[in-house]
C-alpha cells in the first residue's frame, strides 16, 4: 500500500473520528432522523455544484440505482442506525462498535469477493478488535434494555458498511470519487424524505447544534466520503474498512480535546494494538511507495 494511502486512511479517521462527537451532541435534540437528513442533504448539496461544473451530470444520471442503493447501504441506515445509538452511548463507544466492520467485512469479502483470508490478515484484524475492547477505557455499563438496542444499533450500523464496500468495488469502482459521494448522499436524502412528517425536533436547535450538523455534512461526510470511495478504488474495499479500527482513537482524541474528556491507561494501550493490527491487516510494516 502507498504512502499516500496510508495518510488517507488516517485523515479519514480523523474525520469520521469527528463525526461521533458531531452526532453525540446533535441527535439527542434533533432525533436521528432529522439530523441524518440534514447530514446526507447537506452534503450532497454543498458537492453538486462541482459536480456540475465538472460535466459530470450525465455519469450521475447514468449510474443512478446503484447510487441509491448504496445511499441507502452506506449512509441512510447507518447513518440513522448510530445516530440512534449516540442519543445513548457515548461517543467513543459508538466509535468503538462501529470499529467492528473490518470484521464484518472480512467475512463478506471472502464470501462476496473471494478475497484470501490469510493468517496474517487474521492476526491483525484479531488484534485490532482486541484493542477496540480495550479502549472502553471502562469497567461497568448499566446493561438496560434501551442500552443493548443502542449497542445492536450500532452494530447493524458496522454490518452495513460491511456489505456495502464490495458493492461499492463492484458497481462503482468505475466512478469518480465525486460522483458516488454526491449521488450517494442525495440518495440516502430521498431515502429518509417518507420519514421526516413522524419524526419532527421538538426543540429549537441551539448555534451550538447548528455547528455541529454543519461540520457533520461538510467535514465528517462530505470530504470523508470522497475519500473513502477513492480508498476504496485504490487499495480494496476490506482494507479500506480498516479505517473503523482507527477512527475509535481520533473520537478519544477529539473528546478530550473538545469535551476534556479523560485520556486513560487503556485507551493508549487499546490505541497501540489497533495500529500494530491495523498496519499488520493492511501490510504497512512492507509497505511500498512505488
Amino acid at each position: 500500500m502507498k504512502l499516500s494511502d496510508i495518510l488517507a486512511l488516517l485523515f479519514l479517521a480523523a474525520l469520521w473520528g469527528g463525526s461521533f462527537l458531531f452526532m453525540r451532541i446533535a441527535a439527542p435534540v434533533l432525533g436521528p432522523v432529522w439530523l441524518i437528513e440534514f447530514r446526507v442533504l447537506l452534503a450532497g448539496l454543498l458537492l453538486l455544484p462541482v459536480l456540475v461544473h465538472l460535466g459530470l451530470w450525465q455519469l450521475m444520471r447514468r449510474n443512478l440505482m446503484p447510487l441509491l442503493l448504496v445511499g441507502c447501504l452506506n449512509s441512510a441506515l447507518p447513518f440513522l442506525l448510530l445516530a440512534f445509538a449516540s442519543v445513548s452511548l457515548p461517543a467513543g463507544l459508538t466509535s468503538i462498535l462501529n470499529g467492528t466492520a473490518p470484521l464484518f467485512g472480512t467475512v463478506v469479502a471472502s464470501l462476496w469477493l473471494h478475497e484470501k483470508l490469510t493468517p496474517t490478515r487474521m492476526v491483525g484484524f484479531g488484534l485490532g478488535f482486541m484493542g477496540v475492547v480495550m479502549l472502553v477505557g471502562w469497567t461497568t455499563i448499566e446493561t438496560t434494555p434501551r442500552i443493548l438496542l443502542a449497542m445492536g444499533a450500532a452494530l447493524m450500523a458496522a454490518l452495513m458498511y460491511a456489505i456495502a464496500a464490495p458493492y461499492i468495488k463492484q458497481n462503482l469502482g468505475h466512478v469518480p470519487s465525486l460522483v458516488a459521494t454526491t449521488g450517494s448522499q442525495l440518495g440516502a436524502a430521498l431515502v429518509l424524505i417518507p420519514a421526516l412528517p413522524f419524526t419532527v425536533p421538538q426543540q429549537v436547535p441551539s448555534t451550538g447544534i447548528i455547528l455541529s450538523v454543519l461540520a457533520l455534512a461538510g467535514i465528517s461526510t462530505a470530504l470523508a466520503y470522497i475519500l473513502f470511495f477513492r480508498l476504496i478504488q485504490n487499495i480494496g474495499s476490506t482494507k479500506a474498512l480498516t479505517v473503523t479500527y482507527l477512527i475509535p482513537i481520533f473520537a478519544m482524541v477529539w473528546g478530550a480535546i473538545i469535551l476534556q474528556e479523560t485520556i486513560t491507561l487503556s485507551m493508549v494501550c487499546g490505541c497501540g494494538l489497533i495500529l500494530l493490527g491495523t498496519a499488520i491487516a493492511n501490510d504497512l510494516l512492507t509497505f511500498s511507495n512505488k
